[in-house]
C-alpha cells in the first residue's frame, strides 16, 4: 500500500497559511475545522508545518498566549515529508522515528496533500479487516478433504 491509496481515499482538502500570518488566525482557523496541521506556503513552495504540538509550545514561549506572534516563529520549519509512492511501511516508520503526526504528501515541488497517523492507522486496520474478510471466506470455502477424512 502506498501514500496515493490513503490520498486517494482520504480525499485532499488542503488548509494552508503564509508565514507572515497572525498566529492567532491559524490557531482559530485549526478550531474551525477541526484540523490538527496547516501547511505553511510561501510562493508556492513548503516551508513549513503548524501543528498543535508547535501552538502549545509558541504559547508556553510566550507566557500562556499566541499575543502578535506569527505562524514563521512557531511552525517547524524542516517538517518530514513524502511522496505518492512512498510504501506505508515507510511513512510509519518515519513518522515514529520522528514522533511526526503530520506529514506533507510532496511531488517534486507540489503538495499533494497530508497524511496524518490517524489516516495510517486507519489504513492499516482496514487493510487487516479486508485481508480478514478474504481469509475467513477462504476457509468457509474450504474443500472437503477427498481421501474422506
Amino acid at each position: 500500500m502506498k501514500v496515493s491509496d490513503i490520498l486517494r481515499v482520504k480525499g485532499n482538502t488542503l488548509y494552508t497559511v503564509t508565514p507572515e500570518e497572525p498566529l492567532a488566525d491559524a490557531v482559530n482557523l485549526m478550531a474551525e475545522r477541526d484540523i490538527g496541521s496547516l501547511v505553511v506556503m510561501e510562493l508556492g513552495d513548503l516551508v513549513g508545518m503548524l501543528t498543535f504540538r508547535e501552538v502549545i509550545q509558541a504559547i508556553v514561549k510566550n507566557g500562556g498566549s499566541v499575543g502578535t506572534m506569527q505562524v514563521r516563529s512557531a511552525m517547524d520549519d524542516a517538517p518530514l515529508t513524502c511522496t505518492m509512492e512512498t510504501e506505508m511501511d515507510e511513512v510509519r516508520r518515519m513518522m515514529l522515528d520522528r514522533h511526526a503526526r503530520y506529514m506533507p504528501v510532496m511531488d517534486r515541488r507540489m503538495l499533494m496533500g497530508v497524511i496524518s497517523f490517524y489516516d495510517v492507522a486507519k489504513a492499516v486496520v482496514d487493510s487487516q479487516n479486508f485481508e480478514n474478510k478474504m481469509l475467513k471466506a477462504y476457509i468457509r470455502d474450504w474443500p472437503e478433504d477427498e481421501s474422506g477424512g
